[in-house]
This record gives C-alpha cells, sequence and structure tokens, in this order.
C-alpha cells in the first residue's frame, strides 16, 4: 500500500524554518570550508568549540579574558584572537553566529573543575560579557561589526558537568546578566539556558535526575517571571538525544506550552543540542553519519518544520569530535548526513513551505518547498524497509520535470534520472533513505 501525500505549489502554509543549524564547524581559521558553505547552514553555535575546554583559546569566557581580576575595561585584559578568525571565516561561510557566552562542559568534573564553578562577581561577569558583545558588534578593541543577534547564557546548568553551584545562583546569575546584556544592547536577543530536555515529563527517563531537569525549567520561569527578580528571555534554548524522532515533536509540545503558561508567549524557542543517540558505542556513531544518520536528519527536519519550533541547531559538526556526523575525520569528508542538511537547505532557500506530512507509524515524511518558481519536495524514511509514496501535485503548470537524488545504504546524494511529472507520480523511497526531487526550471 502506497501512503499519500497531496501539495499545492500555489499555497505556501509558512516560511520554511531555519532547522539545518549546526554547533561548531569544520576548523577554518584562514578561510572558508566550501562544503560548509555548500550546505547553507543558517546558524552556527558557538558551544563546545575545538575540543575540551574550548580549545584553550576559543570562544569560552575565560579563554578570552584570561584574569578574572583583571580590568574588564582594558582590552588588553582580552585575548580575542583565535576566536576573531574562528567566528570571521564562519560568517564568511553565509552563516550566522549564535554565541554561547559561558564554558565548556567539563566531564571530568569529579577529578577537577576549571571553569564551571558559579563566577565569583555576576555583575562583573556581565561586564565581561558586554565587552565581547562590543567587540563583535560595535568594533570595540579592534573589533568588528558583525551583527551576531544572539547572545546565550550558559548551557546546561542542571547538569553538574556544567554547574557547580545551586539552582538558586544560576537563577541569579542569569538575571543579573540577561538584564545587564538587554540594557546595554536593547536590539540584541538574550536568552539560554540550554536545558537538558523533559525526558522526564515524556516518561523516556524516570529517575530522579531526570525529572529535577523539569524542577529547574519551572522554577526558572517563575524567578525571572517575578516581580523583583525579573530577567528577560527572548528566547529558550534545550536539548535532546533520541533515536526516536517523534519524541522532538512532544518535548517541543512541552517546552512551548510551559513558556506559554508561565507568561512567555513571545518567548522564541529552540532545540539548539539534537542527534541520533542508541547508546555510547562505536556502532551509534557511525550510524550517525550513515544512511541511518541521515534519514534519522530527514525525518527529524520535517517534524520540527511542523512542530512550534522557531530554530534548531544539530550537535555538531566539528570534525574531531565524535557526535559530528556531518564529515569524516580525519579528512573532513562529507558524510551521508551532511547530504540531509544540504538537501534541506535546497527546500530552505526557496523560502515558502508548501506543507509537510508525517506517517509516524511509518516513520516517512514528505516536505515541500517554492519560491513561486523553484519547486522541491524531500522525502524521509526512517524505516528499515522501502516505501512507496504517492504524491499528489497541484500548482505545477502542466507537465514538469525533477531532477532527483538519493542517499541511501549505497548511495550519498547520487543523482538519478530526471522525471516528469504531470500531477502525479509515485516515488519509492529505500529503507533508512532520502530522497530529493528538485523542479529544473
Amino acid at each position: 500500500m502506497s501512503l499519500s501525500v497531496n501539495f499545492d505549489f500555489a499555497k505556501v502554509t509558512q516560511k520554511m524554518k531555519p532547522l539545518h543549524g549546526v554547533n561548531n564547524s569544520p576548523m577554518a581559521l584562514r578561510k572558508p570550508v566550501q562544503t560548509f558553505t555548500d550546505a547553507g547552514i543558517p546558524y552556527m553555535r558557538t558551544h563546545d568549540s575545538m575540543g575540551a575546554f574550548g580549545g584553550t583559546h576559543y570562544i569560552d569566557v575565560p579563554n578570552i579574558f584570561r584574569n578574572f581580576d583583571a580590568d574588564e575595561n582594558d582590552p588588553e585584559s582580552y585575548d580575542f584572537a583565535f576566536t576573531d578568525a574562528y567566528i570571521g571565516n564562519i560568517i564568511k561561510s553565509g552563516t550566522q553566529i549564535f554565541y554561547r557566552l559561558g564554558v565548556t562542559i567539563e566531564n571530568n568534573w569529579d577529578i577537577k573543575v576549571y571553569n564551571i564553578d558559579p563566577p565569583k562577581d555576576f555583575h562583573k561577569w556581565a561586564r565581561i560579557c558586554e565587552h565581547i558583545i562590543r567587540h563583535y558588534n560595535e568594533g570595540w578593541a579592534d573589533g568588528f561589526h558583525h551583527g551576531i543577534e544572539y547572545w546565550e547564557i550558559w548551557n546546561e546548568p542542571e547538569n553538574p558537568p556544567m554547574w557547580t553551584g545551586t539552582k538558586e545562583q544560576f537563577y541569579e546569575f542569569y538575571s543579573v546578566a540577561a538584564n545587564h546584556l538587554k540594557n546595554c544592547f536593547p536590539n540584541i536577543k538574550v536568552g539560554g539556558y540550554a536545558g537538558c530536555g523533559f525526558y522526564y515529563a515524556t516518561g523516556h527517563q524516570k529517575s530522579d535526575f531526570y525529572k529535577s531537569f523539569i524542577t529547574f525549567f519551572d522554577e526558572f520561569l517563575d524567578y525571572i517571571s517575578a516581580p523583583e527578580t525579573k530577567a528577560p528571555l527572548d528566547f529558550y534554548s534545550w536539548h535532546i538525544y533520541i533515536a526516536d524522532p517523534n519524541v522532538i515533536a512532544a518535548h517541543a509540545k512541552y517546552a512551548r506550552e510551559k513558556l506559554d503558561e508561565k507568561g512567555f508567549t513571545e518567548t522564541e524557542h529552540m532545540l539548539n543540542e539534537w542527534n541520533r543517540m542508541t547508546g555510547d558505542t562505536p556502532e551509534n556513531y557511525e550510524e550517525q553519519r550513515n544512511h541511518k544518520g541521515a534519514s534519522f536528519c530527514a525525518q527529524t527536519f520535517a517534524i520540527m518544520q511542523e512542530s512550534s519550533l522557531d530554530k534548531a541547531m544539530y550537535y555538531d559538526a566539528y570534525p574531531a569530535r565524535r557526535y559530528c556526523g556531518l564529515y569524516t575525520f580525519p579528512g573532513y569528508r562529507p558524510t551521508k548526513t551532511y547530504y540531509s542538511f544540504y538537501a534541506f537547505n535546497r527546500l530552505y532557500r526557496l523560502g515558502g513551505c508548501v506543507g509537510t506530512k508525517i506517517f509516524e507509524a511509518e516513520q516517512v515524511s514528505a516536505m515541500a518547498a517554492t519560491d513561486g518558481e523553484g519547486k522541491a519536495i524531500m522525502l524521509a524514511n526512517y524505516s528499515g524497509e522501502e516505501k512507496t509514496v504517492e504524491l499528489n501535485l497541484e500548482g505545477t503548470c502542466g507537465e514538469v520535470q525533477f531532477e532527483q537524488y538519493v542517499i541511501d545504504e549505497s548511495r550519498a546524494f547520487e543523482k538519478l534520472s530526471p522525471v516528469s511529472v504531470n500531477g502525479r507520480i509515485e516515488v519509492t523511497v529505500p529503507a533508512f533513505g532520502v530522497m530529493l526531487l528538485e523542479h529544473i526550471n
């Protein structure tokens, strides 16, 4: 039995969302990486950049402001060199920076803690961040005018390898920093806190540790909405690692409803760490790069496009990291998962979403986009059996031709023979496969 989908290219239902953002990128200090540019990545989040402890010289507040007792008003107190080079070439790639203000995760914090203790002076930390923003947006200290809009305060403070303080300390810390930065720069977007997710709320984890994430979220929203501790939350960010894309939709629904319930109806919400996770095994990390990872990502793009999410950023695109599904290491060669991002961008750049169709039980999706002239359809089959999808297309002005590209176990975005379509076509999507149909103008 085929699965039937109707798309009317004369009717745009919503804008295509910037869902193919990433955390980090291939190392690019002297010139952009062409494949990164070609994928049209809309946002790059700067968290865990360049390995453990932020590669010593990148992004993190203590890497840039290396002596907390120094004068935060003195340009000589700051070391911007490697962060300047890294950010500059990402921007040359056409990607916007989503800057995480904070520190890199310290997975071995139980041996020794370096940077994940609460700053000893919250107000000074906020002033340091103010000068980092001035450097990148206002030219301070031989800086730039990059116009970076999103500034995220910390990451996963519910998680011991990221924050050794109490939750109450974090709520105060966030309020101090967010208020200071928003007062200095009314036009930027300030938010956080890159939460660990809602596995307990959706029944996927039942321990007290996972339950604490929910409590943290509730109490954080209560704290920053109380008159005496009120703070801006232009966006709320959260994370999920799971093998079932449908669970992502459940988490997104939970986050949006909770924000609305607490009065944050204008707050953007975004998933800025996500990946396919079946376990901490070599097989899992290999599958993040192969056709299983590619079909997972393509299916997830369709689910996120249909959800209440505003943005998303995959973790990770730094080739030396085991979570990097987009590139091999060594070699920096694009993987099959990379081509799912590349294919989604072909829809994203058209701008207008014609519609999405999710067959949840079959683990199949279809999504279409247009700019009025160009047309594209992406199909995903995140199941172990090939699936036939019947596409009924309106608004195509008679017979049109589509190029076909496929990702599966043996092919990585291989170009097939073009097909002529006059209102209807059946497409067979391989097991754990992705197909792109692109109108030939």
